[in-house]
């Protein structure tokens, strides 16, 4: 496995850019077509104490276009004593969506206790997750030490780039096949389903079949191949905490209480009375994963000072 070090704030990280499954950047299918293109860096890995020789190495990374750039480092990033390593991941690209975009996610941290982050599940309608998620990524970036030690987060920007491109409206909604993927995972999956109390501003499906989308099934792919312990799913607006399961499982309940116990979102959520199917957190919690969405609370506001409590509250929080 090949490292690449730098530092950030006075701390010295490793980046890994390795090919295992665990943190591949290639984990979905070719993309349709042409990706954008990558950044190479380059930097010194004399600083890494198991590594004696100074030596160039390469990585090809594929930063977000909101989030840090890697094309700041230099080789004087390198020059300090060896300390503590911390770890972060250039983004792993772990699928495609429809339109081909890629779809990325953030690693931090080196902890066997994995949690993670998902943001832009209904792509622009609800951008303010993915300003949110881009703020987290370069808080993270710049403060690796708020990472517990024991702790590893994966930040998923956008699950529906192709929404996120679109518009930032209700038709930013659905993915590039009309299907609203929090409708697409294989638990509780319906074709149809009631629409009073449900988004109704454009007209949406739950897919062919469940886990029918390529941005559904890189997401699971993803969440299979890693020992992930609990979710966080950020949507809009304004609804509350809503624990996973149906009913929701003691493990989500208590996450959802640890989070309301330090934020100002309703918990319980506030109930339109939608029947919801084919939900994230719902497929999450069947497979023993303490899931929630946190709703924030407008469409355009990231509620990022809150969000990095309920972050840290999510981190710290113990099964």
């Amino acid at each position: 496995m090949a490292f690449i070090a730098t530092i950030v704030t006075g701390r010295r990280i490793a980046l890994n850019t390795g090919r295992n499954l665990s943190d591949s950047d290639t984990l979905g299918t070719s993309p349709p077509r042409q990706s954008v293109p990558l950044k190479t860096i380059f930097t010194q890995r004399s600083t890494v104490s198991s590594l004696s020789n100074t030596a160039r190495l390469s990585a090809t990374l594929s930063p977000s276009p909101k989030s840090i750039s890697f094309s700041h480092l230099t080789a004087a990033h390198t020059q300090i004593p060896a300390t503590d390593i911390l770890w972060i991941s250039p983004p792993l690209r772990i699928g495609y969506s429809v339109a081909g975009r890629p779809i990325e996610v953030y690693r931090f941290g080196i902890g066997k206790t994995e949690r993670m982050i998902v943001a832009g599940v209904h792509g622009g309608y609800e951008w303010n997750t993915i300003a949110l998620a881009d703020e987290l990524i370069n808080y993270f970036w710049a403060h690796p030490e708020a990472i517990p030690i024991n702790t590893r987060l994966y930040i998923l920007r956008a699950l529906n780039p192709d929404g996120e491109i679109r518009s930032h409206s209700f038709d930013g909604r659905a993915n590039d096949n009309g299907v609203d993927i929090n409708r697409n995972f294989p638990t509780y999956w319906q074709a149809t389903w009631p629409r009073e109390g449900c988004w109704d501003q454009r007209p949406i499906t739950a897919g062919e079949f469940a886990a029918s989308e390529p941005e559904t099934m890189a997401l699971i792919n993803f969440i299979e191949a890693h020992p992930i312990d609990a979710l966080l799913s950020y949507h809009s607006a304004a609804l509350g905490i809503f624990p996973g399961g149906r009913p929701p499982d003691a493990a989500s309940i208590d996450l959802a209480e640890t989070i309301a116990a330090v934020s100002s979102y309703p918990y319980p959520p506030i109930d339109l009375g939608c029947l919801m199917t084919g939900q994230m957190a719902d497929w999450a919690s069947i497979n023993d994963i303490a899931a929630v969405d946190v709703e924030l609370s407008n469409h355009k506001d990231t509620d990022f000072e809150q969000n990095l409590v309920i972050i840290s509250a999510f981190l710290n929080w113990q099964r």
